[in-house]
């Protein structure tokens, strides 16, 4: 505390001095909050601002365990320098940094105790590729498929519900983090499925009259030759309760995998039942398809509240595209009581992480789901108490290296969905997760978008809109095949 003190002094320059400050033995109420996280050495500044609280001066010393320091001071909110931020933090990488907070209100100042954030010595991939939606359920509204470089706040759109009229855009996904491999769906009078491989762009009509719809949740197989998808016949409810909004349910639902070189559809009679399956997911490895898997239901708008999924895995040949004879239940929905969806595994094989809430196949309405981690070794899993809130914990995923992970929480307001990162340590435990650093910290108080489906990439993604718009507009989709089973 006294070293950190005595930099204020050295760093203040024309600042207001901060004169006799009255102690505080407690932490700032920082909105984001970030006292105590764990971050990349190449995120963005952690700018934030004191929560309900009225000051006329803030000011803030960040200083290096290892060297260096930071002195900000604003009349609103603490918004440090990118270039000072990133070289405090590179020189800093494996350590701390303590963040001192001092405010002045009424004449007076008061220095609160300084808090830590640790920065790790784990990478963290180039950024994220997110969906931000505004509210509404009986038209597209605005909505777009953004990337955000993750050492700054560039956020640029990949495509806009705006490019065509009627236009929706979800489902965006990529094999390991790797842009040049990409699967984005459109739906509307022109929609379509994008596939774009190593730039090359092509659109696919993704319905067969072998197939219940058009493929909806897609993964990519590790080597690039196929995608799995589910097929589903999806419905929205709206709920009459005060604390539930929304329930999306399926009527019906298969699994099918594409063969991108043969450009051909396939599935198996473990997969294409009358119990509904969905969320399929490759190991990393390649060769095992994870799954959600609940039992058919007589009366689904009345006995919706009983369809509960189990967490399920198949065997899967690469080199033939075929399927084994046996599904496994790895987590019984029948035991627990419970249901899950979004099944990811880390891309080292040590982990799958899930959502698991009361029932449905849902889960970004419902208030009491939270994020789980499964052990592959030893098929134990636990809730993961480190980063679940008394709010939705929902859509997940890994970073190329394992040791990050992203979700969407509605923890906020209730309302919204933001996204969080936290680190993952290599005995599984998480830490504090963060908010998505933005330029101005209050900047989530006036933003009406919701984020989901948070994914990470190692470099920017390059797909041309305006080549985008024009196949969409003038092009027939390449019709996608299906493979009969015998």
């Amino acid at each position: 505390m006294i070293y950190i003190c005595a930099m204020v002094t050295a760093f203040t320059g024309c600042r207001e001095a901060v004169k006799s400050p009255v102690q505080v033995n407690d932490y700032p109420k920082l909105y984001p909050d970030y006292t105590e996280v764990t971050v990349p050495a190449t995120i963005a500044p952690l700018n934030f601002v004191i929560a309900k609280e009225k000051y006329d001066v803030i000011d803030a010393v960040a200083t290096g365990k290892q060297k260096g320091a930071i002195h900000v001071q604003d009349k609103e909110a603490i918004q440090f320098s990118e270039n000072e931020w990133r070289q405090l933090l590179l020189d800093n990488k494996g350590t701390d940094i303590e963040i001192l907070v001092s405010v002045k209100a009424n004449g007076a100042w008061k220095q609160y105790k300084s808090f830590p954030v640790h920065i790790s010595s784990y990478p963290i991939d180039y950024g994220l590729v997110y969906r931000m939606i505004a509210p509404g359920y009986e038209v597209y509204s605005k909505m777009g498929i953004y990337q955000r470089n993750l050492s700054n706040f560039k956020q640029q759109p990949i495509v806009e519900n705006t490019l065509v009229p009627g236009m929706c855009v979800n489902c965006h996904a990529f094999n390991q983090n790797n842009p040049g491999e990409m699967n984005l769906h459109i739906r509307g009078e022109h929609g379509a499925t994008m596939l774009q491989v190593n730039g090359q762009m092509e659109l696919y009509n993704t319905k067969t009259d072998s197939t219940i719809s058009a493929c909806v949740y897609p993964y990519w197989h590790p080597s690039g030759k196929y995608i799995a998808y589910s097929v589903n016949k999806t419905k929205q409810a709206f709920h009459t309760a005060r604390d539930e909004r929304i329930e999306v349910f399926d009527e019906a639902s298969d699994i099918v995998v594409y063969n991108l070189a043969k450009n051909q559809l396939s599935s198996c009679p473990q997969l294409k039942t009358d119990n509904f399956e969905t969320f399929p997911v490759f190991s990393p490895d390649g060769n095992t398809l994870y799954f959600c898997l609940a039992t058919k239901q007589a009366i689904i708008q009345t006995g919706y509240k009983d369809i509960k999924y189990s967490l399920c895995k198949i065997a899967f040949d690469p080199a033939t595209g075929t399927f084994g004879d046996k599904i496994d239940t790895l987590i019984s929905a029948d035991k627990t009581g419970k249901s899950i969806s979004f099944p990811r595994p880390s891309f080292d094989g040590k982990y799958l992480m899930f959502t698991q809430f009361d029932y449905g196949n849902f889960s970004i309405w419902h208030k009491e789901a939270d994020l789980y981690l499964m052990d592959l070794k030893t098929g134990t899993y636990r809730p993961l108490e480190e980063v679940n809130s008394n709010d939705t914990e929902s859509f997940h995923d890994w970073s190329s290296n394992s040791h990050w992970f992203v979700f969407s929480s509605r923890r906020g307001d209730g309302l919204y969905t933001r996204l969080y990162i936290a680190s993952m340590d290599d005995s599984g435990r998480a830490t504090k997760p963060f908010m998505l650093p933005q330029k101005d910290p209050r900047f989530y108080d006036a933003c009406l978008f919701s984020y989901n489906v948070p994914e990470f990439v190692t470099s920017p993604v390059k797909v041309s809109a305006n080549k985008l718009e024009k196949k969409l507009l003038t092009e027939k989709p390449k019709q996608m095949l299906y493979k009969t089973e015998k």
